[in-house]
């Protein structure tokens, strides 16, 4: 499977394509609608958020609600279009050629693609790299991701998403996932998707002294899936290896600047003997681990635990108050543009690290178990289960 995305932040529309996707799976908007809501959620966004109200519309490849195994066409209409129309408009007898003046970008902005993309791209007007550069981007990919879920969800797994550090407060670190459904739980009803209910409110007066001062925040987020088989992705190649997929999905977001799989960085200190899951097994359990810290992962192999990712977001590089810069029209030393922004994504880069870990993880389902379908595929995975049953003692 594979998708792609097209659109500006300011353009009329984002547009999503995906192929590859098995038929038979119930396929409806609402399913993707509400993960666009928890992307647009979250403590710490900005006045963008207020603006659109994202809905998708299936184009193709989806009939009376079941995917038809042909490619399925999403789009996510920007609502701001109807104020950029002038200056974001692909025909140019649509332009208006003093408002695009105004809106002109030569001031690139420190932490953005602005310089480097406009030096790549020899832009003078660098509008023409932010606009697409914009995590706005990541609505098309929640989309996208979203329809990974659903084909994990129908395989009987689940995933989900919290907020584990603002700043300088952490939440108590989760060693596993055997708290599931209670971590999950607290998360989805917290206003910053944290499961540690003190650590959410310090967090969030820790994001309100930051909008006072007109400044922004990072942090950390944890995205869990558990109820995988044992044995996706690869051992032999490096570029199959499912650690690997994962981490440049979850890195491809916007202002994650790190990620670690289980324990990761936390566990270079650690010795051996006390960092690796030991392995038992047991005829209710089958094969399992009573610690997780490699985060689901052996090998470049899923081992049957929950997979647990770790994102480090950087604070959000478009400041109220800005730093300096050059401004590349005449040369001389300036304050960096300024565009609408937020204080803290670290709630909604953790929903999009869920659509995209998502979507690795459904493609490396395809990838092992095949299927034009999904009752082809259902069938595959039990019986790859009830093999691997059969090899406890």
């Amino acid at each position: 499977m594979r998708f792609l995305t097209a659109g500006e932040s300011h353009g009329p529309a984002l547009t999503i394509i995906i192929e590859g996707y098995p038929a038979g799976v119930a396929f409806e908007r609402g399913q993707i609608d509400a993960q666009l809501k928890r992307r647009q959620a979250g403590y710490g966004r900005g006045g963008r958020m207020r603006i659109e109200q994202d809905r998708v519309e299936i184009l193709a490849g989806v009939r009376n609600g079941v995917t038809l195994g042909s490619p399925i066409a999403l789009l996510i209409r920007n609502r701001d279009w109807e104020n950029w129309s002038g200056v974001m408009a692909s025909d140019p007898d649509q332009i208006d050629a003093e408002r695009a003046a105004e809106r002109k970008v030569t001031r690139p902005r420190p932490g953005h693609a602005d310089l480097a993309g406009g030096l790549k791209y020899h832009q003078e007007d660098l509008r023409n790299i932010l606009e697409r550069a914009s995590a706005r981007e990541t609505a098309a990919r929640v989309a996208a991701g979203t329809a990974g879920r659903i084909l994990l969800e129908q395989l009987g797994c689940g995933i989900f998403s919290h907020v584990v550090q603002i700043g300088m407060v952490a939440a108590d670190a989760v060693e596993d996932a055997r708290d599931f459904d209670l971590i999950a739980g607290h998360a989805a009803v917290s206003p910053i998707a944290c499961a540690d209910e003190q650590a959410g409110a310090e967090m969030m007066r820790q994001i309100d002294r930051a909008t006072a001062v007109g400044d922004t925040l990072g942090g950390v987020f944890e995205v869990i899936c558990r109820g995988l088989p044992p044995g996706l992705g690869s051992h032999a190649h490096w570029d199959r290896r499912l650690d690997a997929s994962l981490a440049a999905a979850v890195m491809s977001i916007p202002s994650v600047k790190g990620v670690e799989i289980g324990l990761g960085f936390r566990g270079v200190s650690t010795p051996g003997s006390d960092y690796h899951d030991a392995i038992g097994c047991s005829r209710e359990r089958g094969f399992y681990r009573n610690t997780n810290r490699a985060g689901g992962i052996e090998g470049g192999l899923t081992n049957g635990e929950a997979i647990m990712i770790r994102g480090a977001v950087k604070p959000v590089p478009t400041l109220v108050k800005p730093l300096p810069s050059i401004d590349l029209a005449t040369g001389e030393s300036v304050t960096a543009a300024v565009e609408r922004s937020d204080v803290c994504i670290v709630p909604a880069a953790g929903v999009i690290a869920e659509a995209m870990a998502a979507w690795v993880l459904a493609c490396a389902v395809m990838e092992k178990f095949g299927g034009d379908t999904l009752l082809e595929i259902e069938q595959r995975v039990r019986e790859y289960r009830e093999r691997i049953a059969e090899w406890v003692p």
